[in-house]
């Protein structure tokens, strides 16, 4: 049974194939913090948006496969890979992402994955 915490999740990583910085940030609460674990933390739209900024104009397709997902009440966890075009380069980055979601907006977004597995696939 899917809780609604979950189906928002699972709306935001199907929201990645349509690369739209807009429509993602749709489903952040306005303080929000992301944290890519091997990078600080960043807070709000327009450090989130800056963050976007490096992934999205440079992918032709981004595709995230969702692998597993687990929830506790308003956290949200995902096991997933991450898999963006870049040009000629395809990167396939596996990722464990916990999500806090209050109020319909997720709140807090932490990604755990190695960072050399993107480096030495992103270039």
């Amino acid at each position: 049974m899917t809780t609604d915490n979950e189906q928002i999740i699972r709306d935001f990583v199907d929201a990645w194939s349509r690369r739209d910085a807009d429509e993602l940030l749709g489903f952040l609460a306005e303080d929000a913090v992301y944290h890519n674990m091997p990078m600080q933390p960043v807070q709000g739209h327009d450090a989130i948006r800056a963050v976007f900024d490096f992934f999205l104009p440079g992918s032709t397709a981004i595709t995230w496969d969702l692998l597993h997902m687990a929830s506790s009440g308003d956290v949200v966890f995902t096991e997933r890979v991450d898999r963006f075009s870049m040009g000629d380069r395809e990167v396939a980055l596996p990722v464990a992402g916990v999500f806090e979601v209050a109020d319909g907006k997720i709140t807090a977004w932490r990604d755990y994955f190695d960072m050399a597995a993107w480096t030495s696939q992103a270039g």
